[in-house]
């Protein structure tokens, strides 16, 4: 029987990476992980949701300064951002979390770090450092990166990524951001409301292609309501620099061409996995344009192989990433044969309003051939909402022929949040007319969630036949007052 150094080997130090280790070294494996940056954290603690999130609600608390008036409060003068200080303030977030991610951490774990560029020397080893190191198991975790696409021009051009955007210098006088999905609108309003003037090229006609069309349209209004420009349908011709300038010819359905000039260009067109150097060719691991292949189980063909995370190609998601790193532990280390389950995955955007999705929209189900009804709620009609200013937005909720929940989309406030109770009702099986019945605290945005189930079942309650039955049995009277009849009606 062959022996290794290692039960288990991870190679990266992100949300799959780290969920990984620590479970397998704290059920007894012995473990290794290793990182080819300086820090463990992979790219969410150190240019992705972490600082995204820090700088998002920095940009939040400028836009409510500036918009004082709106809640009765006197107009203040409201200086300039020095974006060195958002920078900052980023990096001490990051700081404090990097705690929890750092290798002396892992260590008490039980788990061995090591830093450098690994690449397979065969099945069960790698190459590290000049030293080969074997495991049983192996957990391909590296994440993914921007993509950049063969636009003429861009090479010679200098642009910023999700790498730069959070460490500038100063904030810039304006930007033009290639890309209308998450990462591009978030940035897009955070940036708008600290003072750059935001421009967004997409290719489609409408931005954030995954969420429906209404919900995708409500996160763009609200947007272009605070000055973000919007360019869609247009596809990029070339980019250039001139006089310090950056310009972007762009060309529209038409084919008309038109020339966009800012101070700073942010590319934000989708994610490559990060499987360059790693030797992946040397063993037979198969990969195709978003990822390495893997099975329900995360295991790749190599079965003692797995891959988790953004490598993948799936959902580009932290919480998808850690997920799949415990779905690695269950088949690698118990070696139970868990499949990984994504029908009832959350997912959000964290614009203001924010717009979340669980389970199907009607895009999927559409295309899913599955026979649905919708059912909404508009945030107008959430006291709490009014009352915070922030009656922005609805939530739908998508039933199928059986009536039984598929799928829950919120643009609203604090959609993110809201979403928690839709992943216990649908992951936990819960009725709707329990969630109908339950009791929320006034004044709550949650009561929404109540409400668009009560909006399900108050047809079949106080329907004609309901009354009817109900008048026939308990001998009720009826309707005490019309329309017509009411004392107090308006001239």
């Amino acid at each position: 029987m062959p022996t290794y150094d290692y039960d288990i080997g991870i190679i990266g130090g992100g949300a799959a990476g780290l969920t990984a280790a620590s479970g397998s070294a704290q059920l007894g494996a012995r473990t290794l992980l290793v990182e080819k940056e300086k820090e463990l954290g992979g790219d969410c603690l150190h240019f992705g949701c972490v600082p995204s999130k820090t700088l998002i609600k920095s940009a939040h608390v400028y836009h409510l300064m500036k918009n004082a008036k709106e809640f009765g409060l006197p107009a203040p003068e409201v200086p300039p951002v020095d974006f060195r200080e958002i920078s900052h303030r980023i990096r001490s977030v990051i700081s404090v979390i990097q705690q929890h991610d750092s290798e002396e951490r892992f260590c008490t774990l039980g788990v061995k770090v090591m830093f450098g560029e690994p690449q397979f020397f065969d099945e069960h080893s790698i190459k590290l450092n000049g030293k080969i190191i074997s495991a049983k198991n192996w957990v391909i975790a590296t994440g993914s990166s921007s993509s950049i696409p063969p636009i003429p021009g861009i090479n010679n051009t200098g642009f910023i990524t999700n790498r730069e955007i959070f460490y500038m210098d100063s904030l810039p006088k304006s930007m033009i951001i290639l890309g209308g999905g998450p990462i591009g609108c978030e940035m897009g309003q955070a940036f708008s409301r600290l003072g750059t003037k935001i421009s967004i090229v997409n290719r489609d006609s409408r931005i954030m292609g995954r969420d429906d069309p209404d919900m995708a349209q409500g996160v763009m209004d609200a947007l272009h309501s605070e000055g973000v420009q919007f360019y869609l349908n247009s596809s990029i011709e070339s980019v250039r620099e001139v006089s310090g300038q950056k310009e972007v010819t762009v060309k529209d359905k038409s084919g008309n061409s038109m020339t966009l000039a800012a101070e700073t260009i942010l590319v934000a067109l989708g994610r490559k996995p990060n499987i360059e150097n790693l030797g992946l060719e040397k063993i037979g691991i198969k990969t195709d344009g978003p990822g390495i292949l893997v099975d329900n189980r995360m295991r790749t063909v190599r079965k003692h192989i797995y891959a988790a995370g953004d490598v993948t190609g799936g959902f580009q998601f932290t919480h998808a990433a850690g997920y799949q790193g415990g779905i690695v532990i269950s088949n690698a280390i118990f070696h139970i044969p868990r499949k990984a389950d994504y029908t009832w995955l959350p997912w959000c955007t964290y614009t203001d309003p924010p717009l979340g999705s669980i389970g199907m929209n009607e895009s999927m189900a559409k295309a899913a051939g599955i026979d649905y009804s919708v059912w909404t709620e508009e945030f107008r009609n959430n006291d709490r909402s009014l009352a915070e200013g922030r009656g922005n937005g609805k939530i739908k909720m998508l039933l199928d022929s059986r009536e039984n929940p598929i799928g829950v989309q919120i643009f609203g406030p604090n959609a993110g949040d809201l979403l928690a109770e839709w992943v216990a009702v649908l992951n936990g099986k819960v009725k709707l007319s329990t969630l109908a019945a339950a009791i929320h605290p006034y004044p709550t945005i949650a009561e929404i969630n109540k409400k668009v189930a009560g909006t399900f079942f108050s047809p079949k309650i106080f329907s004609d036949k309901i009354r009817k039955g109900l008048r026939f049995f308990f001998n009720l009277k009826g309707r005490a007052c019309f329309p017509d009849q009411c004392e107090n009606q308006p001239d």
